[in-house]
């Protein structure tokens, strides 16, 4: 599956991810950061990296290393 393009969704606290076969995956933001350990720094981190580089917010989550 080749991605397109992603984008955060901020009516939704999401990242909207649409490849090139139709589909389009969305993670839910909150969902997947309800289990980490994190501060307020780390928050605005991970606020950052949602909003600025949604691709790479989904690549850390899918390989499960949100948390580094």
């Amino acid at each position: 599956m080749r991605t397109i393009f992603a984008e955060y969704n901020p009516q939704c606290n999401s990242i909207d991810v649409y490849t090139s076969a139709g589909y389009m995956l969305r993670i839910d933001c909150w969902e997947a950061e309800k289990d980490l350990k994190t501060t307020p720094g780390s928050d605005c981190v991970l606020n950052e990296l949602a909003i600025n580089e949604p691709l790479e917010y989904t690549r850390l989550y899918l390989d499960e290393n949100l948390q580094m």
